[in-house]
């Protein structure tokens, strides 16, 4: 799959448009020279722009084969939205991770599984389908949220009903009670440590790499108006807050490997929601 992505604004859209047209039609050229055709059902492209007009013709036609464009695609397993929509890459991993708790169902609600178990069932099968490319996410409160309720959820059909000890009746577990059983890291902690791991992994790359010069780089357009969304780094140093180093430079801090992957543990550690 050849992916474009193109960032427009009212001035730039006409060129990007052909510059864009001008490197599909390279793609097309060079895989005929190498005897390759480029296939039209497989082949799609994305505009991605805050401008929701932008793009707005569906198809390109280059030669004889028509490329249909699209607002979102998986590649490598993660969800890509035209508008770089986190929400809609989480609300994807929680379809797949309740059709895996589906699948697997029998397992957790039987009597004959011990509950230790069911917590490695949880922990093997299940927790890592919602993990995936977490280290990527931005997250906002909402969204963390939802990723609290679904999990406490898996975990309350692991460890059951609780006997009333007044009224003497079943109920639900109440979220402090599964803290109390589930004695590892809730799910938040978990992606806040593993985010912070990749950033330090990034921030030591060299300048000759891309993922180093996309994280050090400044755009060269204005921000719109309005409330701005939260970004990666930003949540990077909300994260450095709760151990009390928000004030310094993050990136020079990750230099030192031992210092961060103390950091790191110190963020999943952390006894706060």
């Amino acid at each position: 799959m050849y992916v474009c992505i193109s960032y427009c604004d009212k001035t730039k859209r006409f060129l990007q448009i052909v510059e864009f047209l001008q490197n599909a039609e390279a793609l097309v050229a060079a895989t005929r020279e190498i005897g390759l055709e480029t296939s039209a059902d497989k082949t799609k492209y994305m505009v991605m722009s805050r401008d929701r007009n932008a793009g707005r013709i569906h198809s390109v036609r280059i030669d004889n084969s028509t490329f249909e464009r699209v607002e979102e695609f998986k590649y490598l397993g993660t969800t890509l939205t035209h508008q770089n929509s986190i929400p809609e890459e989480i609300k994807s991993r929680l379809r797949l991770e309740n059709a895996c708790c589906h699948s697997v169902q029998n397992l957790l609600s039987s009597r004959l599984v011990s509950k230790n178990l069911k917590i490695k069932i949880y922990r093997t099968i299940i927790l890592p389908v919602v993990l995936y490319g977490c280290e990527t996410w931005s997250l906002t409160l909402r969204e963390e949220r939802k990723l609290r309720v679904f999990t406490n959820m898996v975990l309350r059909r692991i460890f059951g009903p609780r006997r009333d000890e007044v009224t003497g009746e079943w109920r639900i577990l109440h979220n402090e009670e599964i803290n109390d059983l589930y004695s590892s890291h809730n799910i938040v902690r978990v992606i806040k440590s593993r985010r912070m791991r990749w950033a330090g992994h990034v921030a030591r790359m060299g300048e000759e790499r891309g993922l180093y010069r996309v994280l050090v780089g400044k755009p060269e357009e204005r921000r719109p108006v309005g409330r701005p969304r939260r970004r990666w780094v930003d949540n990077i140093g909300m994260d450095l807050q709760e151990v009390e180093c928000g004030h310094m430079d993050w990136i020079g801090l990750a230099q030192d490997r031992d210092r961060w992957w103390t950091l790191v543990s110190a963020v999943m550690n952390l006894r706060v929601p």
